[in-house]
């Protein structure tokens, strides 16, 4: 007969990239991890068999983050399997690089949709479910203060995330939860180098004074902390994990 874990962390878009280093991070430090995908079920699975390769406990859960009905079957699906949510992390968005002209207006979309819709549906849901000492972590990025050309689009949703965050904070006023952000800067996953040059790639390392990308894992550190008992006192801040990059 097994036993119910002691914590249990939700991850969206975990199947892959810096999502799925969350999640082994999380599994790691003793959580029962979700993984929420949207469309990348082999890869979700693959995370969830190497979580499971160390004793970790784990779900692969599939769902659009920017549909309600999807991410209450995300919520109830785990609370179901493992009887309780302590930590939610909301990861899972897209980027489009699109300028500011009135051709980006599906790029916009696209990005409202996931990053911003989907990013308050899983935040709100979290609220209902956490109880005292939950903790939330949304991810944003660090382009914001950077104001790069070709972002717009995405650093306004983004900036939006942001905002959910300390609104929220707010509004769990007294319930005991913690909601932080993360803004990574350039991080070296398969996405992030896809179409890019090796010189490019050496450009954007260098624009950090350590002089490398970001790994998921750096990531994916950050957020441990946030979520772990060193993190309690952490609330309705953005944490720009990126070398120093902005």
């Amino acid at each position: 007969m097994s036993t119910k874990p002691s914590k249990v962390a939700i991850i969206t878009g975990a199947s892959r990239g810096i999502g799925r280093e969350i999640a082994l991070r999380l599994a790691a430090d003793g959580f029962a991890v979700a993984v929420g995908y949207a469309g990348g079920q082999a890869k979700a699975n693959e995370t969830v068999a190497e979580i499971e390769a160390t004793g970790g406990k784990a779900l692969a859960i599939q769902g659009d983050v920017g549909k309600a009905e999807d991410v209450d079957k995300l919520f109830s699906t785990t609370v179901e399997i493992y009887g309780r949510v302590d930590a939610v992390v909301s990861n899972a968005g897209v980027m489009d690089l699109a300028p500011m002209k009135t051709s980006s207006l599906g790029a916009l979309d696209r990005m409202m949709n996931t990053n911003v819709r989907g990013t308050f549906l899983v935040l709100a849901k979290a609220a209902d479910v956490l109880g005292e000492g939950g903790r939330i972590v949304a991810l944003s990025t660090s382009v914001i203060a950077k104001a790069t050309p070709g972002y717009g689009p995405y650093i306004a949703s983004k900036a939006a995330v942001e905002g959910l965050v300390h609104v929220l904070a707010n509004e769990l006023r007294g319930r005991g939860i913690t909601v932080n952000a993360v803004a990574p800067g350039p991080v070296a996953t398969d996405l992030f180098m896809r179409g890019k040059t090796e010189e490019q790639v050496a450009a954007l390392a260098k624009l950090s004074p350590l002089e490398r990308l970001g790994q998921p894992i750096d990531i994916a550190n950050a957020v441990s902390f946030l979520l772990g008992k060193d993190g309690a006192w952490v609330n309705s801040q953005v944490v720009r994990v990126n070398g120093g990059f902005a």
